[in-house]
């Protein structure tokens, strides 16, 4: 007995497959799931809190470009930079610190700014207690290279200056 040769009416058709999950199929890549939303988590809160911490310095930064623009025009604006700089130290600071350094003038004043980040060129306290203490007078008609050098150092310090957790 010969067999017949199969024909196209014999051929059926295969069944679908059901569709694969998307969810993992193992415990072990839920979990990794769950690490990950947690890390992620962690980090949005590192990342606020320091956003939230340094708004004393972002502030600081746009006093000191506003105060750079004025005192191009005008030097003896530039008067309002050693109080910006006091303020922006004592922001920095924690409570217990603050008295200390609110007292600290000349080249004690300037030996703490270097301590945390040392970007002041010499001469730069005799230059900070001209603008605390000269007239406006005195800024008319003078070289305006030593503002900017000041200006500057001042700008690299706020933005580098450490900040005690």
């Amino acid at each position: 007995m010969t067999a017949a040769p199969p024909s196209l009416d014999q051929l059926r058709e295969l069944p679908a497959l059901p569709p694969v999950s998307l969810w993992p199929q193992t415990w072990g890549w839920a979990a990794l799931a769950g690490l990950l939303c947690v890390a992620a988590a962690g980090w949005a809160f590192v990342a606020l809190r320091r956003h939230r911490r340094n708004r004393y310095r972002r502030e600081a930064l746009a006093e000191l470009a506003r105060l750079e623009r004025r005192a191009q025009s005008d030097p003896a604006v530039a008067a309002g930079l050693p109080a910006l700089l006091k303020r922006t130290a004592l922001a920095a600071l924690p409570a217990r610190e603050r008295k200390r350094v609110a007292g600290l003038a000349g080249d004690a004043w300037l030996d703490y700014l270097n301590t945390q980040a040392a970007v002041f060129p010499p001469g730069s306290a005799a230059l900070l207690r001209e603008l605390a203490y000269a007239p406006p007078a005195h800024w008319r008609g003078r070289d305006a290279a030593p503002l900017r050098t000041l200006f500057t150092a001042s700008r690299q310090w706020m933005e580098r200056h450490h900040v005690a957790a």
